[in-house]
């Protein structure tokens, strides 16, 4: 009689176990971030891009090109930016939308070392990714990139910078996207 008991109470402990691994396994597995809504938030920036900005001298223009496209199953967007002939300054960035800060998060590289990471949102019609940065003589700035004015085959980019703690912004490079073949 014993012997029944100890392999009743056996049986009984492992079907306890098992009901409880089924019971985690039945629970809703997480999202998968590449299918969040906000992924779509800058697909109005996947494409072939004309540059435009201001040149050096008065009343003149620079051109550049810009190539974004969606890259592993399409969770990442890649930048690959071209100065032409107006600059030397070729980059690359990467974005992603981070849904636990729920945050797009950018970062970028360039062929003159240089290293920049961003973290933003899309709201009120408009990207705006920022960062704080330290200047070689110690003082804090922030910095941030804003699209705007987007349209399905142009819109307008801006890289700005305050020293107030963002209570105003300066821009210092506009840029003009056009679609290319549009």
């Amino acid at each position: 009689m014993k012997r029944i008991l100890e392999v009743c109470s056996l049986a009984l402990i492992l079907l306890c176990a098992v009901a409880a691994q089924q019971t985690g396994t039945n629970s809703a597995a997480p999202p998968d971030p590449c299918t969040a809504p906000e992924q779509k938030q800058f697909d109005f920036w996947v494409g072939a891009w004309d540059l435009t900005w201001p040149g050096e001298k008065e009343h003149e223009v620079a051109h550049g090109t810009n190539r974004i496209k969606r890259v592993l199953d399409s969770c990442i967007v890649e930048e690959n930016f071209d100065g032409g002939d107006a600059m030397p300054l070729r980059g690359i960035s990467v974005s992603v939308f981070d849904t636990r800060s729920a945050k797009w998060k950018q970062t970028w590289v360039d062929n003159e070392g240089g290293y920049l990471d961003f973290v933003g949102d899309f709201k009120d019609g408009q990207m705006i990714l920022s960062r704080q940065a330290t200047r070689s003589d110690g003082t804090k700035v922030l910095q941030r990139m804003v699209w705007k004015d987007i349209q399905p085959n142009e819109f307008d980019w801006s890289w700005e910078s305050s020293k107030d703690g963002g209570k105003t912004w300066q821009v210092l490079w506009p840029i003009h996207y056009k679609r290319q073949n549009s």
